[in-house]
């Protein structure tokens, strides 16, 4: 018997093939960290390689693993324009319904940078969008805008957020109540 429950994975997508082919059938979603679109970056800051997350979103969305992207926007080394243009042409290259969260970051452990100015989430939001990303989040803004979904075909509010509370949900049926246009997502199993 198939379980009632969704398993989900939050990860930095940094798999072999040998395990993504074993998951398929049994992960229902994902969240992965895209941490970046530089190889160089990943090899100096996450000792890893972007190559095998860029594989494993693939496979995931290709696999019918509902995705998310997740990128952690740290001053200096990962917030130009040019690479948050590249991180966001790969999402909508694979699926322009794929969200991306833009999250902004805190120096709470060893990285002593400044933490990630609100405009530049802004700024980061703007250029998904304009990459036809139809859901770019703002995350680790307590109460931002950029919280909440908005319909791609009519534009009304789906989801209100506040942190982690649904504070109006306007889905029903996997489908805008405004508009009726589906919605991507897992809206029950």
């Amino acid at each position: 018997m198939k379980s009632q429950l969704y398993h989900v994975f939050v990860t930095n997508g940094y798999m072999s093939d040998e395990l993504i082919s074993r998951l398929e059938g049994l992960l229902d979603a994902a969240n992965i960290d895209l941490k970046s679109f530089s190889d160089e970056f990943y090899k100096k800051v996450c000792k890893a390689r972007l190559a095998p997350v860029l594989n494993t979103i693939k496979q995931f969305f290709n696999m019918n693993i509902h995705i998310e992207i997740t990128t952690l926007l740290i001053p200096t080394l990962n917030d130009s324009d040019e690479e948050l243009e590249k991180i966001a042409e790969f999402i909508a290259s694979i699926s322009p319904d794929i969200p991306w969260h833009i999250s902004r970051y805190h120096p709470d452990y060893k990285l002593d940078i400044s933490s990630t100015p609100t405009e530049s989430i802004s700024r980061a939001r703007e250029i998904g969008r304009k990459s036809g990303l139809k859901f770019v989040y703002s995350g680790n803004i307590w109460g931002d805008e950029g919280e909440n979904t908005y319909c791609p075909n009519c534009n009304k509010l789906l989801i209100r957020r506040v942190g982690f509370s649904v504070i109006e949900n306007n889905i029903s049926n996997s489908c805008c109540k405004f508009c009726n246009a589906k919605v991507y997502g897992r809206f029950s199993k």
